[in-house]
């Protein structure tokens, strides 16, 4: 299949100047304002052609070590840069970040949908469908779309704008599919959404600032996932669903999240953005992730745990916030004994009585 197109129209390229006068930043006296970037890009991804942003502690060592042609940055941090970026220097980077977003995708602030115009017909003619496809009655398949052979797209699901659905997949009754790309042998049951705006807003005093998100929803072979299940498109780079995993009903999968694969997640769980799940983890019902996060392979997460800190390989956490599982069985040994206890220093003792 040749490279996908994208999902959106990129404007520019536009001068540091430009960009700095948009977003009111500080360009140093000596940085050339005429330099042009084309793109934005995260920090690691980003070349000599790209502007990034910085605003997290957690990610300073690729601050460091970035590539970027520009970097969004507050005051503080501007003298850490390296010599090879020119720093637009602003007191909120993300909300700067939101602001050239914007410059460089004016129609990302809306998903595409189908992007049909009035009288088409429910399969736009543009959509590439390979032999042995089976639409339903109501499905709505988009421009620019394209259907692998085999595939049946159930009644009232929705198809959008250059999306690509692999072979043998069921796109269940009701599902939405914008802005992804899917595997083949892919299920989605009824009512799944892909590839919505993921939650991102610069917030501010003045008001929350909506952050357009750029990214794709990218679900790879095998994948199961169950009714109402959401997972938000990326705000940069993509959310990724590895190969074989297993996802079931009204799960959360937040933008820039990236699973790997064979996972099994099961109903209730909520993953915030850009948190990494390693190969062959196995995340319990109401479970809930933070975002920024990395999960090892192999680790299992119990059902109502909450994590908040980075796990291991092959770890078994529980709890709220979660921990090692022996680590949580002796505190709860230690809490019953001092319950015990307490119980026991608050009984008051019966008096005995010559009369009985």
């Amino acid at each position: 299949m040749m490279e996908h197109p994208g999902f959106f129209h990129r404007a520019g390229p536009f001068t540091l100047s430009t960009i700095a006068n948009q977003l009111g930043a500080d360009l140093a006296p000596s940085a050339d304002g005429a330099a042009t970037v084309s793109d934005i890009r995260t920090l690691a991804d980003a070349g000599r052609g790209h502007l990034t942003f910085f605003d997290n502690r957690k990610y300073l060592p690729q601050l460091l070590a970035t590539e970027a042609g520009a970097v969004l940055v507050a005051p503080m941090f501007a003298p850490r840069m390296p010599t090879t970026s020119t720093a637009l220097v602003l007191k909120q980077p993300y909300r700067g970040f939101a602001q050239a977003l914007q410059l460089f995708y004016p129609e990302a602030m809306r998903s595409c949908a189908a992007a049909s115009h009035a009288g088409d017909p429910l399969v736009h003619p543009s959509a590439r469908i390979e032999d042995g496809v089976t639409i339903e009655p109501g499905a709505v398949v988009g421009r620019e779309a394209w259907i692998g052979r085999g595939t049946t797209i159930a009644a009232g699901a929705v198809i959008g704008y250059r999306v690509t659905i692999g072979r043998d997949c069921w796109i269940g009754p009701g599902a939405s599919v914008i802005h992804t790309l899917v595997g083949d042998r892919v299920i989605l049951h009824g009512g799944v959404r892909l590839g919505q705006d993921g939650f991102g807003f610069a917030m501010g005093a003045g008001g929350h600032l909506k952050v357009p998100q750029i990214g794709r929803v990218i679900i790879q072979n095998d994948v199961e996932i169950g009714a109402n299940t959401t997972a938000d498109r990326g705000a940069l780079n993509d959310t990724v669903i590895g190969e074989g995993t297993k996802i079931d009903n009204l799960c959360q999968i937040g933008h820039n999240v990236r699973i790997g694969r064979h996972c099994v997640i099961v109903a209730h769980v909520a993953i915030a953005g850009s948190t990494v799940i390693g190969d062959f983890v196995v995340i319990g019902g109401q479970a809930g992730i933070s975002g920024h996060l990395t999960v090892g392979s192999g680790a299992q997460i119990a059902g109502a745990s909450v994590v908040k800190d980075d796990v291991a390989p092959k770890a078994r956490m529980v709890g709220h916030p979660a921990m090692p599982i022996r680590e949580w069985a002796r505190e709860r040994v230690v809490i019953r004994r001092l319950v015990s206890k307490h119980e026991t220093a608050a009984t008051p003792e019966v008096a005995s009585s010559d009369d009985e």
